[in-house]
């Protein structure tokens, strides 16, 4: 199977713009996710295909691909893409159960799109498949499914699902929704946060602008990093007992929480 490395900040690329990939590969985007579901009117799924298929390998940024879900009638010629080009992964659309992910064959990382109530509910037996290496909510089409307004306190308890359902069966955090705003900056940043509160690790992009944003509000802030250094500082002279620190307990979870901040500021 081939080696699958979570993304952060995956930007999508439209198959009708097979000219953009190249441009989005210098974004800072650490993946690209070339669009063949809605970017691609029906009657120009092919010759997206066709556009795309010479593009898509020699890039140094992994390349996934968001195909058309398992029963559309697009289905299977996407997977025939897929597999000839050798991409590093697909993101399924409207995964609702792990017969979707079946479809897919066990030797293609899937990154799961969840999208409606039945994906959500369905989430113990989805994260189950063995090719499935991480979860995205498609946070718009799961308002529209479920009939609500896309406000957070609609969508939290799927968001935290996603979440909580990753961690207990050893998948990485889950990929946010997209923001679909690409100007304003205030509500990327501020929904990315939100997002990372939660237990998100990152958060689809839909624009170069984005990109930016998104990888500097997922960074610890520099006040977050001293209390982290301060909490491990005092973790290696207690010797991993706990003590207390500015009036506070220090203890065990305290000290992973600091190290997992520490960790998160080497990375980003």
């Amino acid at each position: 199977m081939r080696k699958y490395y979570p993304p952060v900040v995956p930007l999508f690329v439209p198959a009708t713009r097979p000219d953009l990939i190249a441009k989005a590969a210098r974004s800072g985007a650490d993946a690209i996710i070339v669009d063949l579901e809605d970017a691609v009117p029906g009657a120009e799924k092919s010759s997206a295909r066709l556009a795309i298929r010479t593009e898509l390998a020699g890039h140094t940024v992994p390349v996934i691909v968001r195909v058309n879900a398992v029963d559309t009638p697009w289905f299977d010629e996407d997977l025939a893409l897929v597999r000839d080009v050798q991409v590093d992964g697909i993101m399924l659309p409207k995964t609702q159960s792990p017969e979707d992910v079946s479809k897919v064959g066990e030797d293609i990382p899937v990154i799961g799109l969840i999208e409606t109530a039945r994906g959500v509910a369905s989430l113990p037996s989805i994260c189950c498949s063995p090719n499935l290496r991480q979860l995205a909510f498609g946070s718009i089409d799961y308002a529209l499914d479920i009939g609500c307004v896309e406000t957070r306190d609609a969508l939290l308890l799927a968001r935290l699902s996603l979440v909580n359902h990753s961690r207990a069966f050893d998948l990485p955090p889950p990929l946010d929704g997209i923001t679909v705003s690409v100007d304003n900056e205030d509500i990327i940043r501020s929904d990315t946060k939100y997002a990372a509160q939660l237990g998100f690790s990152g958060k689809l992009a839909i624009h170069p602008k984005q990109v930016r944003i998104i990888d500097d509000a997922l960074h610890p802030s520099e006040a977050d990093i001293v209390w982290a250094e301060l909490i491990c500082a005092a973790d290696r002279k207690s010797k991993g007992a706990a003590v207390l620190l500015d009036g506070r307990i220090i203890d065990a979870p305290v000290v992973k929480k600091a190290k997992r901040i520490l960790q998160r500021a080497h990375t980003l």
